[in-house]
């Protein structure tokens, strides 16, 4: 990413709080959806908010693709907080933004312990591959591929099922603008291919929060469960609604525990009972387990003395029911409600 333009902006004063990308943004676009644009001034009332464009999209440097991986992100971001003279800063990471955010902090706080001050990551996830199954996976990519109208009108269904029809027209339009279909295609790849896990340890010594909306449809409350669980000393809220969006739904909600986290407040920490009253069978809980400590379908069918296909059932009505999209997600469910 050397030698590319970053356009970015600030809203507000007070102490800034650098927002990571996530895989599409355009300044100018954003700011004139009417709830973003609330969403980022109520910040602004109390931090001096920070925004960008990643290169390759929105007001950025279009002459090359956008970041590729984790690595060049976090070099993005470095530089762009390195080139605007931030001595010291806090960080919100939302979505795939929240591995970024976990990349740039470790990275800054390994050179300068101490520079990050904050970190609130709402609506993330440590590895990407937990989204969703490989097959849900692959045909989400193909159909952005070969379809953009689609994919980019699914998308809008996913990320803000509470918003009015118009917003989400809108939305749906602006993905189309964010490039060719395969282009779109190559950065949702990238989203799924995000893996902080191995980084997250290092965050140990800076204030984090993790917010996540206990029906979120576009990444499930059990990976910000796990994305919590990761970093030591992490704080976990669990927020109501099911939009992916932080300005959509209880926007509200989002900034109080935001700011309260900023501002050295304490902010109630939410384990594994916001999750409780799922109403799980006994034999779910029973193939729960066993998903969870890794057995196949044919081997739990074994184990049970079931059918394949009966299991199969069971592990679908067990992900409708916590709301998770994978097997991988529903087995980080089962490590965090261990005494179920």
């Amino acid at each position: 990413m050397a030698g590319r333009s970053v356009a970015w902006t600030a809203t507000g004063a007070g102490p800034p709080l650098v927002v990571a990308g996530w895989w599409s943004s355009h300044l100018g676009v954003d700011w004139r959806g009417a709830r973003f644009r609330h969403f980022v001034s109520r910040l602004g009332e109390h931090v001096q908010v920070v925004r960008y464009d990643r290169p390759g999209s929105g007001l950025s440097d279009r002459d090359g693709p956008p970041p590729a991986s984790l690595a060049e992100e976090v070099a993005v971001l470095t530089g762009l907080v390195d080139a605007i003279g931030l001595d010291s800063f806090a960080m919100f990471g939302a979505s795939s933004g929240a591995a970024v955010a976990a990349g740039t902090a470790a990275a800054t706080s390994a050179e300068r312990p101490g520079r990050v001050t904050g970190l609130v990551m709402y609506g993330g996830y440590a590895w990407g591959a937990d989204i969703a199954s490989t097959d849900a996976r692959t045909a989400m990519l193909d159909v952005v591929r070969g379809h953009w109208g689609l994919g980019s009108r699914v998308l809008a269904d996913v990320f803000m099922p509470s918003a009015s029809a118009t917003e989400r027209d809108h939305f749906a339009r602006f993905q189309r603008t964010f490039g060719t279909p395969e282009e779109a295609a190559v950065q949702l790849q990238h989203v799924y291919d995000l893996d902080a896990r191995a980084i997250l340890p290092a965050l140990a010594a800076i204030p984090t929060l993790v917010l996540h909306r206990q029906h979120d449809r576009a990444i499930p409350f059990a990976l910000g469960e796990d994305l919590a669980a990761r970093i030591p000393n992490a704080k976990l809220l669990a927020l109501s609604g099911h939009d992916h969006f932080p300005w959509l739904g209880d926007a509200k909600a989002v900034l109080n525990a935001t700011l309260a986290h900023l501002w050295g407040q304490e902010v109630q920490r939410t384990t594994s009972a916001a999750r409780s009253e799922v109403a799980l069978t006994a034999r779910e809980l029973e193939v729960l387990r066993l998903v969870a400590a890794g057995f196949t379908d044919a081997e739990i069918a074994s184990q049970l003395v079931l059918s394949a296909h009966t299991v199969h059932r069971h592990v679908s009505n067990i992900r409708t029911k916590l709301g998770v999209t994978s097997r991988a997600a529903a087995a980080v469910w089962a490590a965090q409600h261990a005494g179920l």
